[in-house]
């Protein structure tokens, strides 16, 4: 009798012992999930935040110069060389005295480039065939800043100039992620901004960016440790759950639209799971972003500065051949530099660049 009991005791015990480690094991699971989708919450806020206070900063700053009389006067009269010399002095100006660079230009109602800030020798460029988005403008006299595919992809903040109720262009900023990019590294988070491949043939400066499956990186100070990662997962499920784990990191998706609410491709974010325990509960008084100690994640922004550039010499139909050889720590100063020869040609030009280095990539493949 007494071992039966000893017998049922110990089963009893056992049982509990079993419900109690399996409970536990679940509430642990189920409070982590939680945590995840709390913190995802919090770092799609935290983007369209950042987006929308880096769309009216630029939208501010067309707002000014759509007002300024000498830029309203010479787009007036027609003359590019006094349009270009009274923004690049007042982007310039802004940049000494704020290190904020500031790309701005004026396009004439014909959708040709007036004037931009950043050279002067494009005047008159079409760029209608590559900014379908100024075709809201036909029916609107606001202005709007949203997320546009040109040549590259970018904030684009357009505001149209009137003088005595005659449209006259426009005056645009334009920007390209960089500081949201970097804001999101600040605390541990990697932020890629992806478009679908589909609108490649319009973001023409963009050939050569980076791959990742249908989709091609936009923002250039992106972390590259994780594009393997982003290589092998399925986005299906990625943008169906949102989040998926894998290789010890956290991926989040947003999709990502354009002014006309058209899906364009997605914003990706990565979370490395050691980072998890930085980030606040929400219940928390303080915002969970004052929770990441910064210092002690990793130094996210390096200004190198190089005393001579090693790609002065090269002509920018040879930068796209040399793309598949260059050092990742170089990557950001070549992808620079690439935009900044390839953003001189015309499209026939760059067209053409496209084709030979797709039959070169052919026969490269056929040759043993």
């Amino acid at each position: 009798m007494a071992k039966q009991m000893l017998k049922n005791f110990i089963i009893g015990f056992v049982l509990i012992v079993t419900v109690v480690l399996v409970g536990s094991f679940y509430y642990k699971n189920q409070a982590k999930e939680e945590k995840i989708y709390n913190v995802m919450d919090q770092v799609i806020l935290t983007l369209d935040s950042q987006l929308k206070l880096h769309e009216m900063d630029d939208l501010k700053t067309a707002m000014l110069l759509s007002k300024n009389e000498g830029i309203v006067n010479a787009l007036e009269n027609d003359d590019e060389d006094l349009g270009y010399k009274i923004l690049a002095d007042i982007t310039s100006s802004i940049e000494k005295t704020t290190s904020i660079s500031i790309r701005a230009q004026i396009i004439t109602k014909e959708l040709n480039i007036f004037a931009r800030s950043w050279d002067s020798i494009y005047a008159g460029m079409p760029l209608g065939d590559y900014r379908t988005d100024l075709e809201y403008f036909k029916t609107h006299k606001t202005p709007r800043a949203s997320i546009e595919i040109g040549r590259r992809l970018g904030i684009k903040a357009t505001v149209p100039i009137y003088k005595n109720e005659v449209f006259l262009g426009f005056v645009e900023v334009i920007s390209f992620f960089k500081p949201t990019t970097d804001f999101f590294a600040s605390i541990g988070v990697d932020l890629y901004v992806l478009l679908d491949t589909k609108y490649i043939d319009t973001a023409v400066l963009m050939v050569n960016n980076v791959a990742i499956q249908n989709y091609v990186v936009s923002n250039l100070n992106y972390n590259y440790n994780h594009i393997q990662t982003l290589g092998n997962i399925d986005f299906k499920e990625l943008k169906l759950s949102k989040v998926v784990h894998m290789d010890d990191k956290y991926v989040f998706y947003k999709t990502m639209y354009d002014g006309a609410s058209l899906p364009i491709g997605a914003f990706v974010l990565v979370l490395p799971q050691k980072y998890l325990d930085y980030f606040r509960k929400p219940e928390d008084d303080i915002s969970y972003l004052i929770n990441v100690t910064r210092s002690t994640l990793y130094d996210i922004i390096k200004k190198d500065k190089y005393a001579a550039n090693a790609y002065d010499d090269y002509k920018a139909s040879s930068m796209s051949y040399l793309k598949d050889v260059v050092s990742y720590e170089d990557k950001q100063l070549f992808l620079e530099e690439s935009y900044k020869k390839l953003d001189k040609q015309s499209k026939d030009e760059l067209i053409q660049m496209v084709l030979e280095r797709r039959i070169v990539k052919k026969i490269d493949g056929k040759i043993r």
